[in-house]
Formats: structure tokens, sequence, C-alpha cells
């Protein structure tokens, strides 16, 4: 008689499989819903909100690897049914804010907190009350961009009371934790610490309060939507088509939860040779605009390469504040007006 196969393995399997754009394995979102094992065959009954569905193929296949890898395991089905991504249900946890948008991006390193820092601080030079939260609760970086190390205040009542910069009220979990210190939350942690930085900051009356959001398209991003009354999305993306395809991912998750898209941008578009003044598309360039064109959404900006912005958010002086004259802090004051004097009407 045959060794048997190994739920726990295939269990453990599972568990080390994260689902694209979500940071969390398919037992933490509560998708496995069952294990069927039939001498050499294994079936495995997922259940998934259909915001991921774009992505329904390289699941299937990423799932049949790796519980084909289990010893004894010769045949593997995949059984996969999806439910329904929640309507958001605007708690209206933020009454004082008139307008709240979102900035995101469908994955990392493209620039997303860089850009959402500016384009908040242009907002408030132009005579308006901001606010600014970073909501990247695995890699928050507003405090080292805006050169803030001090903790907030807390009130009596157990509210926090944001730490305000350049003119803008700022609040971020890096004015929290140790610099070095990793933060290693699960999916329901990091939803509730979003819960408290919308309801428990005392933000008070503001014309914009922008989110920077976790990069990615998991149910940190649906929750965070389902908790503030978000009026529009903003999405960054750097020219290549590899990372426009996951620009992409985001905007399917936020016409999914029908938050509209308020402007997309591309980041480090081209550079400008300071001394020669050339210009050279590292990345390439316009194909983002292009992008946006085709699929019928406003478009902001270009933001150029610039070793200013870099250099800007290392020293915690946003480019906008540190070279105001620059030409990325003329594009940024630029995508300000236009996203003031845009009408963002909630998709039907």
């Amino acid at each position: 008689m045959g060794t048997r196969i190994s739920r726990a393995a295939i269990y453990d399997a599972l568990n080390a499989y994260q689902v694209p754009g979500t940071g969390a394995t398919l037992v933490a979102l509560k998708a496995v819903r069952g294990i069927d094992v039939s001498e050499s065959k294994v079936v495995v009954q997922l259940q998934l909100l259909d915001a991921y569905r774009d992505r329904e193929a390289v699941i299937r296949a990423a799932v049949a690897e790796a519980v084909g890898r289990v010893p004894q395991v010769e045949q593997v089905e995949i059984q996969l049914a999806w439910e329904p991504t929640p309507e958001a249900e605007f708690k209206n946890l933020l009454p004082s804010v008139k307008h709240c948008l979102v900035v995101g991006s469908g994955k990392g390193g493209v620039g997303k907190s860089t850009v959402a820092a500016n384009l908040a601080v242009a907002m408030g030079s132009l005579g308006l009350k901001v606010g600014l939260l970073d909501a990247d609760l695995y890699g928050p970086s507003m405090g080292m961009m805006f050169g803030i190390k001090e903790g907030p205040e807390g009130t009596p009542e157990g509210k926090i009371v944001p730490i305000e910069k350049f003119g803008i009220k700022l609040m971020s979990l890096a004015f929290l934790i140790d610099e070095d210190r990793p933060v290693i939350w699960r999916g329901p942690m990091l939803n509730k610490a979003l819960t408290q930085f919308l309801a428990d900051v005392l933000w008070g009356d503001l014309d914009y309060l922008f989110i920077d959001l976790p990069p990615g398209t998991g149910d940190t991003q649906i929750s965070l939507v389902q908790n503030a009354k978000v009026e529009g999305a903003i999405i960054v993306s750097t020219p290549q088509d590899v990372a426009f395809l996951d620009a992409r991912k985001a905007i399917g998750l936020f016409q999914t939860v029908k938050v509209p898209i308020a402007g997309i941008i591309e980041n480090m578009s081209s550079f400008h040779c300071p001394s020669c003044h050339a210009e050279t598309p590292i990345f390439g360039h316009g194909g983002v605009k292009a992008a946006a064109k085709r699929m019928g959404l406003p478009f902001l900006g270009e933001i150029p390469i610039d070793l200013d912005l870099r250099v800007g958010s290392d020293e915690g002086v946003p480019l906008v504040v540190g070279h105001p004259q620059s030409p990325q802090a003329a594009v940024f004051l630029k995508m300000a007006r236009t996203l003031r004097t845009a009408v963002i009407t909630p998709a039907q």
C-alpha cells in the first residue's frame, strides 16, 4: 500500500502562495473552501473576490504547480468560484473632509509616494486646506519624505492630532514606529489600523485629503475605499508597458468598487540633462498618456526624472518646496490645478 497524500502538505503549499497584487496567501484571504484527495488526485476548491478575476489563469497555474509538487500527487484539479466584491459601503468616517482622493499603483517602485507627497504640497500651495494620509502600512515613508522624526500628540479622548508641515496635515504609521523596525501585520490588523487612521485622526476641516495607498490591488485597498467616501483615484505608472499592465489592475479594482479614475500620471517620464539640456526617454515616453486616451480616462501629466526629486524625498523637503521653480514643480502645480477644477462625478 503506497504512501498517502498529506493534506497538511497541500495546506502548506496553499498557505505559501500569495495571490498577485494582494500580499496575502490563499489561506489568509480565506479562499480555501475544500481539499478533496482520492488516490493520486487532488481537487482544490477556492473562492475569491471577482476583483481578482483578471489574474485567474495565473492563480490556476501557480496553485496547480504548487500542489503538484506534493509527494504522490499526480493530478490536480482547481475549482474556482467567485464572490461579488462588496459594494463600497461609505461609512463617512471623514465627515469634515470635502474631497478624498486615493493615490494608487498596481505595483511598487513607481514613485507613487513621492508623487502623492508633492501633489499634496502643491495642492496646499494653492491656498487649500490639505491633508495626506500615508496608508502604505508595510512601507511607510512619509516620515522620511517630510523630515519628521517626532510622533504625533494624542488627546485625552484617544484621538490623534496630525502633524503639520509645509502647509499640510500629515499622518503616517512611520510617525508611530521605529525607523528600522519591520511591519509584520496580517490583513485584518492592517484594515483595523487604516480605520483608526480615518476615524481617530483629528483632520479638521479639509478641502482635500490625499490617501497614499499600499501598492497592489488587494483587500486592504478595497477595505479602505469602503471606509472612506473616496471621490476619485489617481493612478501612478512608469512608461514601460509591463508597468502599465500592473496599473491596469489598479484601474480595474477601482472601477469594480465604483470609484472614478480622477487621473493617470506617468512618472519617470524622461530625463532632462542639466548640462546639455537634452531629453532622454530612459524608460520610454508617452505610453501612459496614449493608454489613458485609449481607455477614455483623464491624463494628469508627465513627471520627468530629476535628481532633486529623489534628493528632496531623502532629505525631508518635497521638491515642490525645495525647488519651486523647477520643471517638475511646475508639473505638480499644473496637476493640482487640474484636480481642483475637475468635477469628479461618482460612477452610477
